[in-house]
């Protein structure tokens, strides 16, 4: 038998509950109306670094939700770029979270306003059945009005209803890495030294609580998808000094502006539209990007159209849209032919650096 829903949302991480928390509390009779699918059963693992800027706790508190997980506070940051160490001072820079339980808790808080989740359900395929959506899955065959795609970089949404075009993916490789409990860290680091050698990225060092114990996660992010396995192996290696840590690596698609974002009865939201292309970040912009999804399928369903013609130009026109446009614009300039020499000239001025973290975290605008 098919079951009907007005609104699917195929992911159940940040994006896709971030836009049905968005949905309880712009139109709680739509959100009464949605379901969420994943294939995963919550909590469950998920290859991050589970920073999370200032601003995301600010979209946390528009959604009615607090940091209710462990975290660590981070309160200093420490680049190495052009042969010197910067360490600034940055009190509340950034939470550290596991998305084990970051992603578990925005999921009950969705299923706590209404929202219907299934767990376990695979999405197998999805096309148009007249004017509906039809997703044939693991639990037999839904039909939608509208589909949100919240999954992942690799989107089968955006692969079967938006666009086939694979985009601008990058790649990151990551480890955990257990230090000792009197040793747990309040500052992240990040390591551009990499980039004179050719690597458009950097590697990193965040600390983090896996099990209530002090650890580092440490990974190295590469614009290059492709061609760069040995080098991003190395340099992890180097950074990890631990052969015994479990590594894993994963793409990342990275936000194109202008590339599509819908289609009749279909919006990307989260990793399927793009992150970061500056430092790979994703979880404050797919809160953002389920706050504007949600208010694109609320006033489609009060017009009856659901086409969502505009939702591309919502996003690009949003602070979002801006601010990842920028951040797209500045990838390209700090990790092309010109990068070691902006990163020399960036390490110069410390009111800079600053101004560039606080615009970063949404602390300033």
């Amino acid at each position: 038998m098919t079951s009907r829903s007005d609104v699917v949302i195929v992911g159940g991480g940040p994006a896709g509950s971030g836009t049905a928390l968005a949905l309880a509390h712009l139109d709680p009779d739509l959100a009464q109306r949605t379901v969420i699918l994943d294939r995963a059963a919550f909590p469950r693992d998920k290859t991050c670094a589970g920073g999370l800027i200032p601003h995301t706790l600010t979209v946390l508190a528009e959604l009615g939700l607090g940091l209710d997980v462990p975290s660590v506070r981070v309160d200093r940051a420490l680049v190495d770029v052009a042969g010197e160490r910067i360490d600034i001072a940055s009190p509340g820079c950034c939470w550290v979270i596991r998305r084990r339980e970051f992603d578990a808790m925005l999921l009950d808080a969705a299923r706590a306003r209404g929202v219907a989740v299934r767990e376990g359900v695979k999405v197998l395929g999805a096309r148009r059945e007249g004017d509906a959506i039809r997703l044939d899955t693991s639990d037999g065959p839904l039909l939608a009005r509208t589909v949100v795609g919240a999954d992942g970089s690799g989107s089968l949404v955006r692969r079967a209803l938006v666009s086939d075009d694979e985009g601008w993916v990058a790649r990151a490789a990551m480890c955990d890495v257990p230090i000792a409990a009197d040793a747990a860290p309040d500052r992240f680091e990040f390591d551009f030294r990499p980039v004179v050698d050719g690597l458009a990225g950097y590697a990193w060092s965040f600390p983090c609580l896996i099990g209530g114990r002090p650890h580092w996660n440490v990974g190295v992010y590469s614009l290059a998808r492709r061609g760069e396995g040995e080098r991003i192996a190395r340099l992890l290696d180097e950074r990890a000094a631990d052969p015994r840590a479990p590594r894993k690596a994963h793409p990342i698609r990275l936000y194109r502006h202008g590339a599509p974002l819908s289609a009749p009865g279909v919006l990307l939201v989260g990793d399927a539209a793009g992150v970061d292309p500056l430092m790979g970040e994703g979880i404050s912009f797919a809160l953002q990007f389920g706050q504007l999804a949600a208010a694109s399928l609320t006033r489609g369903f009060a017009a009856g159209d659901l086409r969502f013609r505009s939702y591309r130009r919502e996003v690009e026109r949003s602070p979002l849209g801006r601010k990842l446009r920028r951040l797209g614009f500045a990838a390209r300039v700090m990790y092309g032919r010109l990068g070691p020499m902006w990163f020399r000239v960036a390490r110069l001025s410390r009111r800079a650096q600053i101004t560039g973290m606080n615009w970063y975290n949404g602390v300033a605008h």
